[in-house]
This record gives structure tokens, C-alpha cells and sequence, in this order.
């Protein structure tokens, strides 16, 4: 994926200020910086939750969301990006999984209805995922019965049920319960691991981020500041502001 001079406001507020940056087919990126400095926004863009005002987000090259056509900047029609955004898959801080559904429903819902795998074959791939996430015995169980690491590795297995080439992950431990953090970071340095899915990461877990990642970007104000492999970043990184950063959060 390619950010090519992308533009994001919120009104008056310039989040995104011609940011350029890409990943690499199966490559480990996480995005670090403080609070309000554009690491979600990106993840946003690119599960077209928000819409950017200029630039172009490139997916293999080709233009996701809008394109240029002569000196025109246009969106893409909704029939072409739905293509594309089936390869991405998304797990989010807060879970976002159906209350009203099992856990097993949770994760066939969208194989089924957007990908159109049959209800058999989505329900081996789901039973699949969740030996993997370790949450197997908990299939027939509604969501709002699960504490929130239980949640949060249904709504991994959920995302990966979609075969994405890309999975974003948005601070996927927040919300979570420090004794419970280390299962969920277990699971993801597992799929890391033993698979080949490209992955973008916004988190304030710097350990993980260190053993996961092959690329960390250091953000601030819609910027990248530094960019580097994670032993370079957290051991001895250049820029002043990254220095600033790493220092408070290393010292929680």
C-alpha cells in the first residue's frame, strides 16, 4: 500500500499534511507518536471509514480511493473499492462485534454474505480460527458474555476469516485489562509469525512493536518524523521529538 501526498481535515484541523509513506507486501509496520497525531486516521482511510481531501491511496499500485483523471482529482466508484477492500481486514480497539450474535455467527457473518463462501466452508475456516486464537469452547457463547480479551481475539479471528492480504490493527490492547494484554499480543505475534499477511500497526505496546515489526514510523502532527528498523528506534533513535516520545512512554 502507497499514501501518496494524502490530505486529511477535520474542519479547520489539518490531520494528514501530504503524508507519503508505503508497506511493502508482507511487511511488519507499526505506527507510533502521541495522541492526535494521525496513526488511526490512516488506518481509517484505508477501511474507507473516512474520506481523504487530496493525494492517493495506492493498493498494488492502483489508485483505491480516488484518482487523477487529466488535472481532475475524482473518486473511485463504490463497485471498485468494495474489490479492493476485501483484501484488508481491520481489528479495532473497541471490538466492534455483533452483541446479538454467537461467536461463531460473528465470525461466518461476513465470509458468507460479502465473500459468498458457503455456510460449511465458512464454518471449518471459523472453527480453524478459533483453535488459533484459542476461544474454540467459547463458540456457541452470545459476545457480551465474554470478558474483553476473550472479545478481542473473536474479533481477531473475525478479521482473518476474511483472508485479508492487509490487516490493520488499531491499539487493539487499550481497552484491555493489563494480566489479559499478554494473550492477545500471544495470538498476533503468532499470526506474525506464521503468516505472510501485511500488516499495519497503531499501538503504544513498544515491547510488541519491537518484536513484531520489521519497520517503525515515528508520527507527529500528520508527519513521519523518523522511520527506522524497531532495534534502531527504540535503542538509538535520531530525531529529537522521537527521543522526547519514547522516553514518556518507556517510563510507564
Amino acid at each position: 500500500m502507497e499514501f501518496r501526498d494524502v490530505v486529511k481535515r477535520f474542519g479547520d484541523n489539518v490531520v494528514l499534511d501530504g503524508l507519503n509513506f508505503s508497506v511493502a507486501q508482507g511487511d511488519r509496520v507499526t505506527l507510533i507518536g502521541p495522541s492526535g497525531s494521525g496513526k488511526t486516521t490512516i488506518l481509517r482511510l484505508l477501511m474507507t471509514l473516512e474520506e481523504s481531501n487530496g493525494g492517493l491511496i495506492l493498493i498494488d499500485g492502483v489508485p483505491y480511493t480516488h484518482e487523477y483523471r487529466g488535472e481532475k482529482w475524482v473518486e473511485i466508484p463504490e463497485k471498485r473499492r468494495r474489490v479492493v477492500r476485501n483484501r484488508v481486514g481491520m481489528v479495532f480497539q473497541q471490538f466492534n462485534l455483533f452483541p446479538n450474535m454467537t461467536v461463531l455467527e460473528n465470525i461466518i457473518e461476513a465470509p458468507v454474505h460479502v465473500l459468498k463462501k458457503s455456510k460449511a466452508e465458512a464454518i471449518t475456516r471459523a472453527e480453524e480460527l478459533l483453535e488459533q486464537v484459542g476461544m474454540s469452547e467459547k463458540r456457541d457463547f452470545k459476545t457480551n458474555q465474554l470478558s474483553g480479551g476473550q472479545q478481542q481475539r473473536v474479533a481477531i479471528a473475525r478479521a482473518l476469516a476474511m483472508d485479508p492480504e492487509i490487516l490493520l490493527l488499531d491499539e487493539v490492547t487499550s481497552a484491555l485489562d493489563p494480566e489479559i494484554v499478554a494473550d492477545v499480543l500471544g495470538v498476533l505475534r503468532e499470526i506474525a509469525e506464521t503468516t505472510d499477511i501485511t500488516m499495519l500497526l497503531v499501538t503504544h505496546e513498544m515491547q510488541f512493536a519491537r518484536e513484531v515489526s520489521n519497520r517503525v514510523l515515528m508520527f507527529d502532527h500528520g508527519q513521519i518524523v523518523e522511520e527506522a528498523d524497531p532495534e534502531t528506534m527504540f535503542t538509538n533513535p535520531t530525531h529529537e521529538r522521537t527521543k522526547e516520545f519514547l522516553k514518556a512512554v518507556l517510563a510507564h
